[in-house]
């Protein structure tokens, strides 16, 4: 239930709460925002003086501005509308501290149509039009590690209850989890105070390598909580002096690490499942959001790979796709279909990282799929067998080839809107142009003295 001005002043105050933090995602999944006292906010709230220049979204992750032609250099103030529904207590804080995450929109009420909680909201207003429901649940892969200061070494894996860094692969290892309980103790309180619904904890393939999955349910609510799980985590590993990684590949010879995003439709008068019919066949429907994700998973890749490290997980053999393809109970294709019931039909999208920003991964895989839906698309028949060793890659392998396609897909730029395409575009270009000013140790090792 939305809470109206008076009921989150009261909501502060029976918290005792003396700070806010305004939290708007940027494009790389950043908070950016303001912290206030909370008689500043609800100040600002009453009249419309919580701003922030729209220029936040033409920051590139390492915070400097993109080149781009998208934004005006007056970085024109945006209003900053709290959602009421994400507000919550701060858990790692001593001083009584709320956050809540922020619309932006112009003067006149416009949203912003560059924001990325905006893009997805977006998106879900198209299905709404059709009386669709979309329903998801992500499972965020992460690496832990000893404390990085300097950038130009490798990472360590953390030493644990034992005293002993992890030296192997423990997939699924109860007790390799368990070395980390007073860290993951903490994510679980910490996630129960920000009402964070998230399911089952699991050791992955990598060293020091977890997952953890959130309940299914609606996808801008879980797209907020990703966003707020990210911080968490990094938070909860801070207090145990080592560090929790989203990176796609942050360890050379180890898996990367996955945003896999679980999805289906219902229908949103019935609340009937419209991607398996009552005798648990796969629908039409099914098939053609299937279909959809196949067409235009290739073009929507800066949204799920954001950035060249990504693609350095999208290799063979190491638990990451390199194709569009789709299966039943089959972990080498893109687009994995889990054995289920007929209420629970779902796809499984594989593909996006966990360095991607959960607004615009799901967002992008949604369009896909609602793409295939409209135009009625037919999928491929499903892979059976080993898709690494039939199939050929199908992905972009760079993030320029994704850029390319990106902002030439017409179907693309007409359903995200041409102003966030554009501007999201000159962000990731701008990005690589930065990634290609560094030298790397590969480039020391092997060119300095042989060429």
């Amino acid at each position: 239930m939305s809470r109206n001005h008076a009921q989150l002043k009261e909501w502060l105050k029976e918290r005792r709460i003396t700070e806010v933090e305004l939290l708007v995602p940027d494009m790389a999944g950043i908070a950016r925002g303001k912290i206030l006292p909370t008689s500043k906010f609800l100040s600002g709230l009453e009249n419309d003086t919580l701003r922030l220049p729209e220029s936040v979204f033409g920051q590139m992750v390492t915070g400097a501005d993109a080149e781009t032609d998208a934004l005006t250099y007056q970085a024109p103030d945006m209003i900053l509308v709290p959602d009421a529904d994400t507000i919550c207590v701060v858990p790692w804080y001593r001083e009584p501290t709320a956050q809540v995450i922020c619309d932006c929109t112009d003067r006149t009420g416009k949203p912003n149509p560059v924001a990325p909680r905006q893009v997805l909201k977006s998106i879900l207003a198209r299905f709404r039009e059709r009386n669709w429901r979309p329903v998801v649940a992500p499972e965020l892969e992460f690496y832990l590690a000893q404390k990085n200061i300097d950038p130009d070494y490798p990472l360590l894996p953390p030493a644990g209850k034992s005293g002993r860094p992890q030296t192997g692969r423990q997939a699924y290892a109860i007790d390799a989890v368990n070395e980390f309980d007073p860290m993951f103790e903490d994510v679980y309180d910490y996630c129960d105070a920000q009402e964070i619904g998230i399911d089952s904890l699991i050791h992955e393939e990598g060293v020091a390598q977890c997952e953890i999955n959130f309940y299914h349910g609606d996808p801008l609510q879980l797209a907020d909580q990703s966003f707020l799980f990210k911080r968490t985590v990094r938070q909860a590993a801070l207090r145990h002096d080592i560090y929790a990684t989203f990176m796609a590949k942050p360890y050379e010879q180890e898996p990367g690490s996955a945003m896999h995003i679980h999805q289906s439709v219902v229908d949103a008068r019935t609340g009937k499942n419209l991607f398996a019919n009552k005798n648990g066949k796969d629908t039409r429907l099914f098939l053609a959001y299937i279909a959809g994700l196949q067409k235009y998973l290739p073009a929507s890749m800066p949204l799920i790979a954001p950035y060249v490290n990504s693609y350095r997980r999208l290799v063979r053999y190491l638990s990451a796709p390199v194709n569009t393809h789709w299966g039943h109970e089959n972990r080498t294709v893109g687009l994995r279909v889990p054995e289920s019931e007929q209420k629970n039909r779902r796809i499984e999208n594989r593909v996006p990282g966990a360095d991607a920003n959960p607004y615009l991964a799901i967002a992008a895989t949604l369009a896909c799929g609602y793409m295939g839906m409209t135009q009625n698309l037919m999928p491929t028949k499903p892979m059976e067998g080993n898709a690494y060793e039939s199939m050929k890659y199908q992905l972009p392998r760079h993030l320029l080839d994704a850029i390319q396609r990106f902002r030439n897909s017409a179907d693309i730029r007409d359903l995200l809107g041409p102003a966030f395409v554009d501007l999201y575009s000159d962000v990731k270009a701008s990005e690589h142009d930065a990634y290609q000013q560094v030298i790397s140790p590969w480039e020391r090792q092997h060119l300095l003295l042989n060429v």
